[in-house]
């Protein structure tokens, strides 16, 4: 198919790209606090507010810049509709705490609601309905189900066969009043607040353990020392682990976004299909203008096809779908999937009760962040809160979680071996500008980039999490990890976790 407008060359998000952000030192020395944060995305910004509006003393730290991780890179859906989810949360968790799961995500949408109404934060806030749709026979039964449960829980919905957005369906389950907005807009008013009420923040300070005496101690890269009584791990993928095994008990997915415009008028309202592949389209406002925003191709991340691919599938559905005048940007998140589909949210292991972590959002982070953020901020602040037990990551229900941590692990497994038999001769003479390839440098996997200006960049490919071999991320110019989901620059800095050291450099003669 001939493509009628160009994919931007370079990968970059909308949100950060629109907003202005503050700039903070990095830690250069050891301190003391009552709450250290590691993580400035949506969850260790809303916990920071939240704890120094009550008068803690509160420490963040970000290994990059202040919302530059997950949320600077999502689609901003504030929503309970967590796709195809409810049916299977009555089954595997009882109606009593499927229900706690809507009440949550919808108590996460009024906190975000009323902040924005008590500091009046111009953040594109829009109440919005939103669908899930399906063009497959085989989900309209699913989608018939979901229904169901709906009604079981009393959730405001409705089935039909139509919706607002003018593309083929067979099938439209509607969840009533969900929301969206821009992200940063509202986020950086909350860091603003929080730093009047004191909030210390440092950027470009990597957190790489704990250490415990009378209190936990978080270590940084550079052997700082932050003594503290309490520690949130916000930082998306725990940098501390705690012996409560996360790497096996979650898996990293990728999904790409492209924002457009169309000659068509957007109708309002949020929407996601059923099927694979993934299609999500909302809208936002740039400057006045409608850009939509679609979204899909969830893969694991360091696995499968050529990563601009699936860009492009994006592309060639708006295009047939709605038509493009402009493609303006394209960039892509990851997230992680819990076993049984609901986030880590509490103490790291049952022994700890004053480190804790909340991960595992399955890309609904807007309203699983904040209310991570409120239940933790609560514990801190010894108040009660419903939600506690639901999301503690010391539980674990035999079914499905048996079965998935087995299929999981496989598949970690399989793709460290393949990646470790894996031969290669690629000839690095023979690369083309802005490409990579793997080969052997004096026996060793090497992975090799060439920049435009023909400089090249060596990196051993062994991930130094648990020694998976990357591959090439061409979309985003990353080696990333097909096993845990760790992505490094092309030179080998880290950009995500669960890895905590760059890949070593290789000198090639």
């Amino acid at each position: 198919m001939a493509n009628s407008v160009n994919i931007p060359q370079f990968p970059q998000a909308f949100w950060g790209d629109s907003v202005s952000l503050p700039e903070f030192p990095k830690l250069e020395e050891s301190i003391k606090t009552d709450v250290a944060i590691v993580g400035g995305g949506i969850t260790g910004i809303t916990a920071a507010y939240l704890l120094t509006k009550q008068g803690v003393k509160v420490t963040l730290i970000d290994a990059g810049d202040l919302l530059n991780g997950v949320t600077g890179h999502t689609t901003a859906k504030i929503t309970a509709q967590h796709g195809i989810i409810y049916d299977e949360l009555i089954q595997h968790f009882g109606e009593e705490n499927a229900s706690l799961y809507y009440h949550a995500c919808m108590d996460a949408k009024q906190l975000i609601e009323d902040t924005i109404q008590t500091y009046q934060i111009d953040c594109d806030y829009r109440q919005e309905d939103a669908y899930i749709f399906t063009n497959s026979d085989a989900y309209i039964s699913k989608l018939q189900t979901e229904k169901q449960a709906y009604d079981q829980l009393n959730i405001p919905g409705e089935l039909s066969s139509s919706m607002p957005l003018d593309i083929p369906v067979k099938s439209v389950l509607r969840m009533d009043h969900q929301a969206q907005f821009h992200p940063l807009k509202y986020l950086k008013v909350l860091v603003d607040e929080a730093v009047n009420n004191g909030l210390e923040i440092y950027e470009h300070t990597t957190a790489t353990d704990i250490e415990y005496n009378k209190h936990p101690t978080i270590v940084t890269r550079d052997e700082h020392r932050i003594n503290c009584n309490y520690v949130i791990q916000a930082s998306h993928y725990p940098f501390y682990d705690g012996q409560g095994f996360y790497p096996t008990r979650m898996y990293p997915e990728r999904a790409y976004i492209i924002a457009v415009k169309t000659p068509e008028q957007f109708p309002g309202g949020m929407y996601i299909n059923a099927e694979s592949p993934s299609r999500s389209v909302r809208l936002a406002n740039m400057d006045g203008e409608d850009l939509w925003l679609i979204v899909g191709e969830n893969h694991k991340t360091g696995q499968g096809k050529s990563t601009m691919k699936h860009y492009e599938a994006l592309q060639q559905f708006a295009e047939k779908q709605f038509g493009i005048s402009e493609f303006v940007y394209r960039w892509s998140a990851q997230d992680l999937t819990t076993m049984d589909k609901v986030p880590y949210i509490g103490s790291v292991t049952k022994n700890e009760d004053n480190v804790f972590v909340a991960t595992g959002y399955r890309k609904w982070g807007m309203t699983n962040g904040t209310i991570a953020a409120k239940i933790i901020s609560d514990r801190i602040l010894d108040k009660d809160n419903p939600y506690c037990e639901l999301y503690t990551p010391s539980r674990f229900q035999a079914d499905p979680s048996v079965r998935k941590f087995t299929r999981m692990n496989a598949d970690v497994a399989k793709h460290m071996i393949r990646g470790k038999l894996e031969y290669t001769n690629d000839n690095v003479k023979d690369l083309e500008p802005d490409d990579a390839t793997v080969t052997r440098v004096n026996g060793k996997r090497t992975g090799v980039y060439k920049d435009n200006d023909n400089q090249l960049f060596a990196v051993d490919t062994t991930c130094k999490h648990l020694g998976c071999e990357v591959n090439w991320n061409s979309g985003d110019r990353t080696w990333d990890c097909p096993c845990h989901g760790s992505r490094y620059s092309y030179t080998g800095e880290v950009i995500e976790g669960p890895a905590k050291e760059p890949l070593n450099k290789v000198k090639l003669e």
